[in-house]
C-alpha cells in the first residue's frame, strides 16, 4: 500500500500492519527520519497491573509521559473489562501531561479532567479507592490541580518529570 500524499510505501511492523518508524523525541512528537529518537514503547505488552503501574511510574519520573500512556493503553487493552475505565483515565491522565508539556495548554487541561473524570467514575462505580496500590482519590486531585494551574499559567510548556504524578504513594 503506498502513501499517496509522499509517493513512498507506508512504515509498517513484522506482521505487516502499518507503523510509523520515524523516530520521535520523548514526548511522543515524531523526528525526521534519520534522527537520534528515544526508544519506543512496544505496543500490546501483556503486564500485570504491578508491573504497569511500575512501569508507568518509571516512564513519567523519566518525563516520558506520551511512553506512560502507552503502557496503561496495553492494559486497558488487555486487562479485565472491569478495570478497563480505571486504565483508560490514567492513560488520559498520562496524555494530559504529554499535552501540556508540548504546549497544548487548551488540550492538555481537557485531558487532564477528563481522565479526573473518568478515575472518579471508576472508583465510585467499583468501591476500590486503592487498586494496586494507586490512591485514586489522590490521582484526581493531583489531574484536577494541573488542569488549573496548566491554565492558569498559560506557559508554553511545562516540565513533564517535575509535574509527574505519584501513583502509588
Amino acid at each position: 500500500m503506498s502513501d499517496v500524499s509522499s509517493g513512498r510505501d507506508r512504515d509498517r511492523d513484522e506482521e505487516g500492519r502499518a507503523r510509523n518508524a520515524r523516530p520521535r523525541d520523548g514526548l511522543g512528537r515524531p523526528l525526521p527520519y534519520g534522527a537520534e529518537g528515544v526508544a519506543r514503547q512496544p505496543e500490546g505488552v501483556v503486564r500485570s497491573p504491578e508491573e504497569t503501574v511500575t512501569e508507568a511510574q518509571a516512564l513519567l519520573d523519566a518525563g516520558r509521559p506520551f511512553n506512560a500512556h502507552e503502557v496503561f493503553e496495553d492494559a486497558w487493552k488487555s486487562g479485565p473489562d472491569e478495570e478497563r475505565g480505571l486504565w483508560r483515565a490514567l492513560a488520559q491522565l498520562a496524555v494530559g501531561l504529554t499535552h501540556a508539556a508540548r504546549g497544548n495548554t487548551a488540550g492538555g487541561a481537557r485531558l487532564l479532567r477528563r481522565g479526573a473524570t473518568g478515575l472518579t467514575a471508576w472508583r465510585e462505580a467499583s468501591d476500590r479507592h486503592a487498586p494496586y496500590g494507586m490512591d485514586v482519590a489522590s490521582l484526581e486531585a493531583w489531574a484536577t490541580t494541573l488542569a488549573k494551574e496548566v491554565e492558569r499559567q498559560n506557559a508554553p510548556t511545562i516540565d513533564a518529570a517535575a509535574n509527574a504524578p505519584r501513583l502509588r504513594p
